[in-house]
């Protein structure tokens, strides 16, 4: 196993589990050449927050999405039949190219219309992640309360989409955790729990892989992007058939799907 029982109960307890070690250095620093090739090829600003379900197309991304040890840390908290939703690079390059950007507190599954509300998101380190380079912050506990209302950010930077912003006040900002990753790490977050991250104030690249997972009981109620979200069986059955079924992109040995 991946996680411990005791360490599956403190995801349950906090809403997130970090660091869990995934890739040894060499690995990691393959699978960052293959990002860095992927980035040349598109450009910064289409990496930046553009490569949304890369695992269709890019053999490493899946790869990284369905490695068993996240797999096997995900089937301790959510059970053993597991659907991948989707995958979603995030990066941010730094004090001389984006001195404001920042992603707001925020819950992941405001807009997702999930039922029961139950999702869980693995980050995966690209790069070593860390305060200095705008690493995420979580507020432990908060997935206990549901979702929470999200208004606008006054902030000039906001990376989400519709620049939405949970209102926190200093006493529960004063609780955030850093999750410090290096590259080749996961951290495992719940999908109500209130997390995002501060500008990148250094000169290094702050580059993660957020896939998210749902177990195969939920459903979706409310339509995202006037769509039905599809999703991979990754470990297990997915008995009731609750989101349009994909087949996996690639054969065993390489070879697209």
């Amino acid at each position: 196993m991946t996680i411990s029982e005791q360490q599956a109960q403190r995801y349950h307890e906090n809403g997130f589990l970090a660091p869990v070690p995934i890739l040894g250095p060499e690995e990691a620093a393959r699978y960052r050449q293959r990002f860095d090739g992927l980035e040349a090829r598109i450009g910064r600003p289409d990496a930046q927050l553009k490569l949304l379900d890369a695992h269709l197309e890019e053999r490493f991304v899946w790869e990284i999405a369905t490695h068993p040890r996240i797999l096997d840390a995900l089937e301790a908290v959510i059970g053993p039949d597991i659907l991948l939703l989707g995958t979603h690079f995030i990066c941010k390059y730094g004090e001389a190219l984006q001195p404001d950007a920042f992603i707001a507190w925020h819950q992941d599954l405001t807009y997702w219309g999930l039922e029961p509300p139950v999702a869980i998101t693995a980050w995966y380190a690209i790069d070593d992640c860390d305060l200095g380079n705008g690493c995420m912050q979580m507020i432990p506990g908060s997935h206990r309360s549901g979702i929470s209302e999200h208004g606008k950010s006054e902030r000039v930077g906001n990376m989400l989409r519709i620049n939405q912003a949970v209102a926190l006040d200093p006493a529960d900002e004063r609780r955030a955790v850093d999750v410090v990753l290096r590259a080749g790490e996961v951290s495992l977050h719940d999908g109500l729990v209130v997390h995002g991250s501060p500008p990148n104030r250094s000169g290094r690249r702050r580059c993660g892989l957020a896939s998210k997972y749902v177990p195969a009981h939920v459903r979706q109620v409310a339509e995202r992007s006037h769509t039905r979200s599809k999703a991979i069986v990754v470990r297990g059955e997915d008995r009731q058939q609750h989101f349009a079924p994909l087949a996996p992109p690639f054969r065993q040995g390489g070879s697209p799907g």
